[in-house]
C-alpha cells in the first residue's frame, strides 16, 4: 500500500521549523561544572554568563548581576563584566555578558551543601531574573 504525504502536513512542519528556528535563544550561564569544590582562600571562575538573541547578539544593556539566595556562610559569588563568547550556540562573536566567580573565605569545616543564585539580567524590556542551582564542597 503506497502512502502519499499532504502538501498541508508538509506546509505545516516547513512553519514549524521557521518558528523554532527563529525563536530567540536565551542562555542565563554556560558552565562545564555542576559541583565546585574550594578550599578556603581560593576563588574560582564558574562560567561565563550572557543572555542573547536569535541572531548571537547581546540583550543585555549592562552587566548581569548576581545574588546568593541560600547557600553556606563564607562563599561568596561575583560576576565581573566582560565580553564572552557564546559558543554553545554556535556563535563566533565575543557579546556583553560576565564571568562568575565562587570564593571562599573563613572556612573552618569541611562542608558540602547546596547553594541557589539569581542573576539579574537588564534588558531594553526591563529585567529577567534567573536561577542557578550550584552544590559547594568547602574545605578548610
Amino acid at each position: 500500500m503506497h502512502v502519499r504525504s499532504s502538501p498541508i502536513f508538509a506546509a505545516a512542519l516547513l512553519c514549524l521549523a521557521l518558528l523554532l528556528g527563529s525563536a530567540a535563544q536565551a542562555q542565563t550561564i554556560h558552565a562545564s561544572v555542576e559541583d565546585v569544590a574550594l578550599r578556603n582562600g581560593e576563588s574560582v571562575e564558574y562560567g561565563d554568563v550572557y543572555l542573547i538573541g536569535a541572531n548571537c547578539s547581546s540583550l543585555l544593556t549592562s552587566a548581569p548581576e548576581v545574588e546568593v539566595m541560600d547557600g553556606p556562610p563564607g562563599v561568596a559569588v561575583a560576576i565581573k563584566r566582560a565580553m564572552v563568547v557564546p559558543r554553545g550556540h554556535s556563535c563566533g562573536r565575543s557579546v556583553l555578558g560576565g564571568k562568575l566567580f565562587i570564593s571562599a573565605h573563613g572556612i573552618d569545616d569541611y562542608s558540602y551543601s547546596p547553594m541557589v543564585l539569581r542573576i539579574t539580567y537588564k534588558t531594553r524590556s526591563g529585567n529577567v531574573q534567573r536561577s542557578q542551582h550550584i552544590n559547594v564542597t568547602l574545605f578548610p
